[in-house]
């Protein structure tokens, strides 16, 4: 994983950067420097593609137009808005880091990139974007785009995913930065990784570095970068509560604010264990999360869904509340709400789909609980 020639290396830079001015899509983070919207921009596109981020995008600086805007709002007000964007702790970090940069830098981000990775939700990766884009310092970048291309460019062979490796390609990403050029030659790396050296079926024919690249002129450059197989996903199968009082309202529940989905509302429930019905589930989680007891009626309706790392199958039940004084053991607050009620709060996407149920069931969804 030798550096090119220098000669090469200022062909590679200029190829690249030169594509890049003249193919690049129009975005709307690349219509300013600011670095609260490019940090904003390149936080919304961690592990999401840029279609779904720009109107998420676009509602957010609406919203929150400054960093001041975004630490003075309320959390669940943050979470809302980002509902359906999945990965919930980049929102939560979205929100401390705003409350940080509010206080302690009166409102400026930081230009250095050591001063950057202090701020929650920014890692090298991110820290080195923002400073390149926003304050044009020379900083590396190294995401999947990027690790795909250098992997490709450099033909390495070995596993990315180990650390050996992992620091080798930081070390010849800071290698490559071309000083002076940073954000162009980093934003050309992302937008080739997204455009054309993409994981399956490389459009190499269309590629502006194709005459840099060793996989390619050796005929391995969809055996790279090189990966160990997947293991399988686990699969869980949870439970979810829409538990009515009397009076037609339902229980839901907000989660702790750590962990997966953490601060979202959700209707209670939680995994099933070995032996146990789902019934039993829904019972056993309702006592344990919020000291309650219930009637576990009819079925409502089956949500599958996928996570990073595994997949539910989720079971969602009509209840009805047989008593005790919902309590926060296992959750941080509750709320009884009506159906209308129901659209102010923050859900994850699978019980958004409960409610779309509820809805469909008729008014206060009483045909389905």
């Amino acid at each position: 994983m030798d550096p090119l020639e220098t000669k090469n290396v200022l062909a590679l830079h200029d190829a690249l950067i030169a594509w890049f001015e003249r193919e690049k899509a129009d975005l709307p983070w690349r219509r300013t420097q600011a670095p609260y919207a490019i940090w904003l921009s390149e936080i919304m596109l961690q592990q999401t593609q840029v279609a779904t981020v720009i109107p998420y995008y676009e509602r957010f600086l609406a919203r929150f137009p400054t960093v001041e805007a975004l630490a003075a709002a309320p959390l669940d007000d943050v979470l809302k808005l980002w509902e359906g964007l999945g990965y919930y702790s980049r929102a939560r970090n979205l929100h401390r880091a705003a409350q940080v940069v509010a206080a302690d830098y009166g409102g400026r981000f930081p230009a250095a990139v050591a001063d950057l990775r202090r701020l929650p939700g920014i890692g090298r990766y991110t820290a080195g974007a923002i400073a390149s884009l926003a304050f044009g310092v020379d900083a590396p970048v190294l995401d999947g785009n990027v690790i795909r291309i250098l992997a490709r460019v450099f033909n390495v062979a070995d596993d990315v995913t180990e650390t050996a490796t992992k620091n080798a390609l930081w070390a010849l990403a800071e290698t490559l930065v071309p000083p002076g050029r940073a954000g162009a030659w980093n934003e050309g790396l992302m937008e080739l990784g997204r455009v054309i050296c993409t994981p399956k079926s490389p459009d190499c024919p269309h590629c502006p570095i194709a005459a840099h690249c060793t996989a390619r002129a050796l005929g391995v450059q969809e055996e790279r970068p090189v990966r160990p197989p997947r293991a399988k996903t686990p699969h869980f199968d949870v439970t979810a509560a829409v538990i009515r009082r009397s009076d037609g309202r339902i229980l839901i529940a907000q989660r702790r604010p750590e962990g997966l989905l953490g601060g979202l509302w959700e209707f209670p429930g939680g995994k099933r264990e070995p032996g146990e019905t789902l019934r039993e589930c829904l019972r056993r989680e309702i006592r344990e999360e919020l000291d309650l007891e219930i009637a576990v009626g009819e079925q409502i309706g089956v949500v599958w869904h996928g996570y990073t790392h595994f997949r539910i199958t989720l079971y969602a039940f009509a209840c009805d509340y047989l008593g005790g004084t919902p309590q926060t053991l296992g959750v941080a607050d509750w709320a009884w709400v009506t159906l209308d009620e129901l659209s102010a709060y923050a859900f994850p996407v699978t019980d958004r789909k409960i409610i779309a149920m509820l809805r469909d069931g008729g008014q206060l969804g009483m045909d389905l609980i």
